[in-house]
């Protein structure tokens, strides 16, 4: 895996509309811009860029946690995603971010038992990507279902990849749509 840079952005909601937020949200995304290793050409074996999700679900979601001064166990959402350039395919970032990216995520936010919502995308230099993020242990819970905008101003170049995972330590600010609280999940079977 070749890695050209790293992006890490933390997000402070202090006030939104006319109420300030306390204590502010919290949320983190960290973007890795990987050289594609298939740009450019039809390889039917992608068993490399699942090893690649693998190696980066550990390392995106570490640094994630820590940028935002929290434990792994105080992670409250999660979400992934990709934008493949435009040499690429859609199925690279499927690959990164599907068949192992999950398990080394899940280590490095304390558990997880809801599926980690993603987002991919074919795209050029500076292209933005809205990653979702639901409640990691129960995706039902609404007032943590959100997003952030991922955007590398110099990525994903025609052979690259951008892979980015995002965490949160709090769900929206004022959320008060109803539904499901956290206090009330039963964490099964990741859904409620």
């Amino acid at each position: 895996m070749e890695i050209r840079k790293i992006v890490t952005v933390v997000e402070e909601t202090r006030k939104d509309g006319e109420k300030m937020v306390t204590p502010p949200t919290r949320k983190a995304s960290v973007a890795a811009v990987i050289k594609n290793p298939f740009a450019g050409k039809y390889v039917e074996d992608l068993t490399e860029l699942m090893e690649v999700g693998e190696q980066l679900g550990e390392i995106l979601a570490k640094q994630a946690v820590k940028s935002l001064g929290i434990t792994k166990e105080e992670v409250q959402s999660y979400g992934k995603g990709a934008i493949v350039g435009e040499k690429g395919e859609l199925e690279h970032a499927a690959a990164i971010l599907h068949p192992r990216l999950g398990k080394p995520f899940r280590e490095q936010v304390g558990g997880g038992k809801a599926i980690i919502p993603s987002a991919k995308k074919l795209g050029g230099v500076g292209t933005g990507l809205d990653v979702p993020v639901h409640y990691k242990d129960a995706a039902f819970v609404r007032s943590h279902y959100d997003a952030m905008e991922v955007r590398v101003p110099d990525a994903p170049r025609a052979d690259e990849i951008v892979v980015a995972v995002v965490v949160t330590a709090s769900g929206r600010p004022h959320a008060r749509i109803g539904g499901l609280q956290r206090n009330e999940i039963k964490g099964e079977d990741g859904l409620r």
